[in-house]
């Protein structure tokens, strides 16, 4: 499908670019996700590490976050130009130009994964550049514009942050951690599928295979209703491994079932309107649910290395 016309031919206005236009670059509302699910692997890892060093992890974690967005708007920039949520970003609006975009978003991951490496460990530091260039290369280039299943399998860039921090920590990747990752992963096709339903005329516009364009939307809402209770059940495997109590058992289930009676109203919602609705609803939902869910985690951990019972 052709395309309205393509960012790439928009040339920055010269001196319009604000620091404002940098730092949306990064993505912030993305980064605040993924650093606060880092923190949390950070935190929840058994073992010590220095305040300063965790400090520095953190915003090495953050700009290499922000980096992945950075180069994802470089690349993407003909698309977002033609997508109503995004066309006001700063490369399709003309405010920075494509080339300015892919330098700030190289050297910040260069020096994100350098100084990560340098402060805290190298297993952490080879996490985060195998993330960034997961998001970049494998999800942006390839993936994204090339088949429906693109955030089913790019989605697992967004789940590697807790594996960073919790290997900031320890130097390991552990079965923990691979639990985080796995919560964070089976969330994101439900989560990015109902903003695709109800966005679906952005992506159509922009030739983006999303799965309600390709394969409609009956399809896609029983398919977020089974990722729906995949994810419920996955988010109870912190309890079943024994690393989480009854408080984040409590939290999971109220959560994950609730996250399912959305699924099962947004399958069985009327065609038009009360169907996009309801994936606005369930999409809203989604960005509380792993805020919630980690932050039960988070609580129920520190509570019992207090010695809380339950």
């Amino acid at each position: 499908m052709a395309l309205l016309h393509d960012s790439r031919d928009i040339p920055a206005l010269a001196g319009e670019a604000r620091v404002e236009d940098y730092l949306a670059l990064l993505k912030p509302r993305v980064m605040s996700l993924v650093v606060f699910t880092a923190f949390v692997g950070m935190l929840i890892a058994p073992g010590a590490i220095n305040p300063v060093v965790a400090a520095i992890a953190i915003v090495c974690i953050a700009v290499g976050a922000g980096a992945s967005g950075a180069l994802n708007m470089w690349y993407d920039a003909d698309i977002d130009a033609v997508m109503s949520r995004t066309m006001n970003r700063p490369i399709p609006a003309g405010r920075v130009s494509r080339e300015e975009a892919l330098v700030f978003g190289l050297v910040l991951a260069v020096f994100s994964v350098t100084l990560l490496g340098l402060a805290a460990n190298w297993v952490a530091a080879a996490w985060l550049a195998f993330t960034i260039f997961f998001y970049v290369v494998i999800y942006t280039m390839w993936l994204k514009r090339l088949t429906p299943q693109n955030i089913v399998i790019g989605g697992a860039a967004g789940a590697f942050p807790p594996m960073i921090g919790w290997a900031a920590v320890t130097g390991t990747v552990t079965l923990e951690s691979v639990v985080l990752f796995l919560i964070i992963f089976l969330w994101t096709p439900p989560h990015f599928w109902a903003l695709a339903l109800y966005k679906q005329g952005d992506y159509g516009a922009a030739g983006i295979p999303m799965m309600p364009n390709v394969a409609g939307e009956t399809s896609t809402k029983r398919q977020i209703l089974v990722y729906s209770i995949v994810l419920a059940a996955s988010a109870l495997a912190p309890s079943v491994l024994g690393f989480a109590s009854v408080l984040y058992t409590t939290v999971a289930l109220v959560t994950g079932a609730s996250f399912i009676l959305l699924a099962w109203r947004l399958l069985i919602a009327a065609d038009g309107a009360p169907m996009r609705r309801t994936a606005r609803q369930l999409f809203q939902y989604s960005l509380s649910y792993l805020f919630i869910v980690f932050f039960a985690l988070l609580t129920d951990t520190v509570w019992m290395r207090m010695g809380g019972t339950f």
